[in-house]
């Protein structure tokens, strides 16, 4: 299967494209985003990395140079490194992540990855005889760490990077103030908010909400762009990231430290048996 039947995207003005992997069928199928600027072009988050990004977007003329002009250089960044979201990253020559992140990102760690795919969420086989137990997320250099208060340039606009831990320890948002547009990762989606796995932390989870909620009241974001389902506006961001702080008792707690003892041993196990293949 070629990268063009593998993904498909959709415009959605501004420079920004919004790119899907079709035929990976499942709640985990991460969104992917294109964002174009007069100097750089950065994609957001990597999808699992079946097949190339970077030919899609070449083929597809999403790189297509203006006027004969050379092609603008092409910044991978992952919001975290969860293996729906840097799986892809293996593709590009230059690839950002925070620097939390970092060390299990050139590790190929794929316990730290959560990597956990299986043959039925994958419609269609990128290659003949390929099987889901033979995925994982390799080792990847960054060329870029990345820090809260840092700015992507990408000529004509600017991306911010907001450290926002809960979901994972390297968890970031970029934020694009002159526009309002938050591309918010998997530290908030318009779904159940994730805190069970390895390095999630409520606390932080608690904290990221807080500085969330006061992005809306501040009237700095407008559009959130999310690392799955659909897009959403300012006052459904206010009220996912409230809710989270309202239901983080102990209750939740005590659930929470089981479901991720559950998980951590699962996720062991499953890379356990793809290391020895």
């Amino acid at each position: 299967m070629s990268a063009l039947e593998w993904f498909a995207h959709k415009p959605l003005g501004g420079g920004i494209f919004w790119i899907q992997e079709r035929f990976y069928e499942s709640g985990n199928r991460a969104n992917i985003w294109l964002v174009r600027g007069s100097q750089r072009d950065v994609v957001i988050d990597a999808g699992l990395g079946l097949r190339s990004l970077p030919d899609y977007l070449r083929d597809a003329g999403l790189l297509a140079p203006a006027e004969g002009a050379g092609p603008r250089p092409l910044l991978a960044v992952a919001t975290h490194v969860h293996f729906d979201h840097s799986g892809g990253l293996q593709h590009f020559e230059e690839v950002a992540v925070h620097s939390a992140e970092a060390s299990a990102l050139l590790q190929g760690d794929n316990y730290e990855a959560v990597t956990w795919l299986s043959d039925r969420e994958v419609a269609r086989p990128p290659r003949p005889g390929w099987s889901a137990r033979q995925f994982r997320v390799p080792p990847v250099r960054p060329s870029r760490l990345l820090h809260e208060g840092d700015v992507i340039n990408l000529g004509d606009r600017q991306l911010t990077v907001m450290h926002m831990p809960g979901h994972s320890r390297g968890s970031i948002c970029l934020h694009d103030k002159d526009r309002k547009i938050l591309f918010s990762g998997d530290v908030v989606y318009d779904g159940s908010m994730i805190d069970w796995l390895p390095y999630s932390r409520i606390s932080d989870y608690i904290a990221s909400c807080q500085r969330l909620m006061e992005l809306v009241d501040r009237g700095l974001v407008e559009k959130v762009l999310p690392g799955h389902f659909n897009i959403f506006g300012a006052e459904r961001l206010y009220c996912l990231a409230s809710n989270y702080i309202s239901q983080a008792g102990i209750c939740h707690k005590i659930s929470t430290c089981a479901m991720r003892s559950i998980a951590s041993i699962a996720l062991r196990v499953a890379n356990s048996r793809i290391t020895s293949q």
